[in-house]
């Protein structure tokens, strides 16, 4: 299905001010990149963030290679606008990446380990590369393995995070550290602009977006909660990616793992009991890595419930187009505010 390539994109003054070298390099008319979301994201969220004029961003990390293929001709479909891929090096991605450059996906994203070793195919096939750092020393080793775009992620952050130190501090000293190479902040639009970023790499407030594939009730718990009601955790939700800390809504799991004590492995609270359903019919177990999807049948309650601190500024449903829409008035309000 052929698509028109800006049917959704605005072109309001207030993109044109807030436009950056990083937008033109991407091809994108928003400084907006949906963050790697994990089973919250499929073909149609990544093709709405990206029709809005900021960058979609698939997310097949154990995927098989067939519906990695499929996903990028589907998001295709809908849109014709730059998208990219997300790729989490705590698992084997050569073959994912391949199909990637086969299918000519223009944009590529590492999370986790060291991505030296892909980098150089990434390139060589066409594709920006982007690689997301928890520290100022991780973000010198990606520059010099060679990407193209640094990822600044926060404490407060949601989901997996790769580092202990908070955006505020963490963004001018991975700018200073890795300058001219154009970096992204996680974050609120205007405040990773007011401290030098090229771009926001926003992730919780998608989960509200109507195209997000998460459980009715996992959505209820974003739309409900306040920044104290996030957790982060060394290495709990841990089945299936270990030793990989991560922020989430505290939940009964939680709970009931503190009232205990806090045990470590193996001495947990319920642990290997199966308490839900994914949509593909596979049992989930207690403390297992798992986005809750719109499919999962079972205790939700118990499941990990990915999100950031920001989760506080996150009230209502909305279409992800009308996300970036706002997000991007919102960002033009404060700056001009401040006189940027």
């Amino acid at each position: 299905m052929d698509v028109e390539p800006h049917r959704e994109a605005s072109s309001s003054a207030a993109e044109e001010y807030m436009r950056t070298p990083l937008c033109q390099r991407l091809g994108i008319e928003v400084p907006i990149i949906q963050a790697p979301l994990g089973g919250a994201v499929g073909p149609t969220l990544a093709a709405a963030v990206s029709n809005a004029g900021g960058l979609g961003m698939l997310v097949p990390w154990r995927a098989d290679l067939d519906t990695v293929r499929r996903q990028i001709r589907e998001t295709r479909e809908l849109t014709g606008r730059p998208f990219g891929v997300n790729l989490n090096l705590d698992f084997p991605q050569e073959e994912r990446l391949a199909v990637c450059l086969e299918e000519r996906v223009p944009v590529i994203s590492f999370f986790w380990r060291d991505p030296s070793p892909l980098i150089s195919r990434a390139k060589a096939g066409g594709a920006a590369v982007l690689h997301s750092v928890g520290s100022v020393a991780e973000a010198r080793r990606a520059v010099d393995c060679g990407v193209d775009v640094v990822v600044a992620q926060g404490w407060e952050a949601g989901g997996h995070v790769r580092g202990t130190v908070a955006t505020l501090p963490l963004v001018p000293s991975v700018i200073d550290a890795v300058a001219p190479t154009p970096v992204v902040a996680a974050g609120g639009l205007a405040a990773v602009l007011a401290l030098g970023a090229d771009a926001a790499w926003i992730g919780t407030r998608f989960l509200a977006s109507t195209e997000a594939a998460i459980h009715p009730h996992y959505r209820e718990r974003v739309l409900q909660a306040s920044a104290a009601d996030t957790v982060y955790l060394e290495n709990l939700f841990d089945r299936g990616w270990e030793n990989a800390p991560h922020r989430v809504l505290r939940n009964r799991t939680v709970e009931q793992w503190e009232a205990a004590g806090r045990p470590a492995f193996g001495q947990r609270p319920g642990e290997g009991e199966a308490i839900a359903r994914s949509s593909a019919g596979a049992p989930v177990v207690r403390y297992q890595a798992h986005t809750p999807g719109a499919g999962t049948e079972g205790e939700i309650e118990e499941l990990p419930m990915w999100v950031g601190q920001s989760v506080g500024l996150v009230s209502k449903l909305q279409p992800a187009a009308e996300i970036v829409r706002e997000i991007v008035d919102e960002a033009d309000t404060i700056l001009r505010r401040l006189g940027r």
